[in-house]
């Protein structure tokens, strides 16, 4: 059962070389936003501009390698519908240093740093199950709190992509989310216990 008391039908799997082109198909020709590849939390700046576009995917791919996974592709029957970068905040250097989501306190959690859905899907309500089917899956990896970085776009504006990449709040909320900080207006941070 999800948060809302409803079975969520989406399923996740592992970013590997099996998965690799699933992944491209959610982010699409541009990488998600401006060529990122799902880098953007985990390299310098600097390092992400040098490596925009092919240079982002290639350090992606070899990510895709190793073990852990950088992060899940959520499915939803046999369509890849979302992408969600995870793991411990430490994986995501950026966000480590960021000013604006620095470390609230000593709780070890699975950082959701990135939640991409995919551009036919955006829209459709769809947000908090993939949020769950996520959460799930970092409850069977040995996570006991999830962490998410969500926009909060003013009253009757949309994200764009590259702002949204972390998620909107209030399908953090529904998927069982809380806020714990609000670091900026538009940008709380929300825990979800899991298991």
């Amino acid at each position: 059962m999800n948060a809302r008391g409803k079975r969520s039908s989406l399923t996740v799997k592992e970013l590997s070389k099996k998965t690799w082109s699933d992944f491209e198909t959610v982010l699409g020709d541009n990488g998600g936003a401006r060529g990122c590849w799902c880098m953007h939390w985990r390299l310098s700046i600097s390092e992400w501009m040098e490596g925009k576009g092919e240079g982002n995917k290639k350090a992606m791919n070899r990510l895709a390698q190793r073990d852990p996974a950088p992060g899940v592709i959520v499915y939803d029957g046999d369509e890849p519908v979302a992408w969600c970068s995870l793991g411990p905040r430490s994986a995501f250097p950026r966000l480590e240093r960021s000013p604006i989501l620095a470390d609230l306190d000593d709780t070890p959690v699975c950082a959701l740093a990135c939640v991409f859905v995919h551009k036919k899907r955006r829209g459709s309500g769809l947000l908090p199950d993939i949020l769950e089917a996520v959460c799930g899956y970092a409850a069977d990896a040995g996570y006991t709190t999830a962490e998410g970085y969500p926009v909060e776009p003013r009253d009757g504006k949309r994200a764009g992509a590259d702002t949204a990449m972390t998620g909107i709040a209030s399908a953090f909320l529904k998927a069982g989310f809380s806020e714990v900080a609000r670091p900026r207006k538009d940008r709380p941070v929300m825990r979800r216990k899991l298991g």
